[in-house]
């Protein structure tokens, strides 16, 4: 027991003798001159926080582009439904249309050229009593009933 209680007192005569030393050195080096910082210089912590936002940077760049990206995509989708909605109403008041009458027969009248029975109708061949059609038209533009009146003239002239 009395070697650990010299020991102790030898430790702690150790560690009064190290300040006293210190404090002999500190003094013979005279005046504590300020620290100037150093410039240019990049410390431990200043490239560990470098290096930390570098990582974030890189690691949100992907996600982030597809952010961005998938939010385009979403309004593209949304317009894209807002028009096919669009088509979808017109669609619907152009069947409301055909279920009357009325505009059927106008339709018939118009396209077809349907008289009514007490009507008589008349149709030039050149077209010139017709100021509503043009006339060079090719064959798809013309009445059908054209077309069939040309196709059976045109097989008697052949004959």
């Amino acid at each position: 027991m009395g070697a650990d209680r010299d020991r102790f007192s030898t430790a702690t005569r150790l560690r009064a003798l190290g300040a006293q030393a210190a404090e002999r050195v500190y003094r013979a080096q005279g005046p504590a001159k300020p620290r100037t910082p150093r410039k240019g210089r990049l410390t431990g912590r200043a490239a560990l926080l470098a290096l930390v936002l570098c990582s974030l940077v890189v690691a949100l760049a992907y996600p982030t582009r597809q952010y961005v990206s998938q939010r385009s995509e979403i309004a593209e989708q949304r317009a894209r439904a807002e028009r096919t909605r669009n088509a979808v109403e017109e669609l619907r008041m152009e069947r409301a249309r055909w279920k009357d009458p009325a505009y059927v027969e106008r339709q018939a009248r118009e396209h077809l050229h349907f008289v009514r029975p007490d009507e008589t109708g008349y149709t030039m061949r050149d077209g010139t009593a017709d100021a509503r059609r043009p006339r060079d038209r090719g064959p798809a533009d013309r009445p059908w009933y054209d077309n069939l009146w040309d196709g059976l003239d045109s097989a008697d002239d052949a004959g």
